[in-house]
């Protein structure tokens, strides 16, 4: 790797990196020893790349830095462009159009357009039951987790019943041909799953999370993990 290679190596690390990492770390990340790790830092630095670095704590890439993307290899823009074109087919059409977006905007940030590379590159999602039919209420789900804002949800069972609740919205499981929320329940007070096929009404709130979504996602992985051994039968 040459030291051009080399240190966008290192600015791809620190934007993987959410909290600060240290020297050290990141110079085992990279195979180089922690003397050339201070220098490669201190020459994004003075080339303008807003690096923050305190002694003992280590080094993090204030938000809102971008660099065009001129240094992707095949592997990542063959992953970047398969994602986005399976995105792309779902129901979701917020996600699905931003998806074709960001294609584009991938394809004419370089100084070599890559809009025939992607256009050719050979790798299609394959989508079983053709095109999906847009399911709004996934836009709705979305901004009240972005925003932390309870959603009213009147939801239906199998049985065609309907009930009304506030939920707490914290997943979405986007399945070939259907979507299911996980959600805290107001009602319930615990961890539901809902189908979006059998929401019947869905309105946004002024009403906030009674708790951050980030530790409500945790919460639900150690419930979700919990019943997933319980079916399987592998509880310790």
């Amino acid at each position: 790797m040459d030291r051009t290679q080399r240190l966008f190596a290192v600015m791809d690390a620190l934007r993987r990196h959410r909290h600060p990492v240290t020297a050290a770390q990141l110079a085992e990340e990279q195979g180089v020893s922690v003397r050339t790790l201070y220098r490669d830092v201190q020459t994004l630095i003075g080339l303008g790349a807003p690096i923050d670095g305190e002694a003992g704590v280590g080094y993090v890439l204030r938000a809102g830095f971008f660099l065009p993307p001129l240094m992707f290899t095949a592997e990542e823009l063959e992953a970047l462009v398969l994602g986005a074109r399976w995105v792309g087919g779902q129901a979701d059409e917020g996600l699905a159009g931003a998806a074709r977006n960001a294609l584009a905007k991938i394809a004419t940030a370089s100084p070599d357009d890559l809009r025939g590379r992607i256009d050719d590159l050979g790798l299609w999602p394959v989508v079983l039951r053709g095109g999906a039919a847009p399911v709004p209420v996934l836009g709705l789900v979305r901004q009240a987790m972005r925003q932390e804002r309870a959603l009213a949800l009147r939801y239906a069972d199998e049985g065609g019943r309907t009930s009304e609740r506030d939920i707490w919205p914290v997943q979405i499981a986007y399945y070939e041909g259907k979507q299911i929320v996980a959600a805290w329940c107001c009602l319930r007070a615990a961890f539901r799953h809902f189908r979006t096929d059998r929401i019947a009404g869905l309105a946004l709130t002024d009403r906030p999370y009674g708790r951050p979504r980030r530790t409500l996602g945790k919460e639900w992985y150690v419930a979700w993990e919990r019943e997933r051994r319980l079916r399987h039968g592998d509880e310790a």
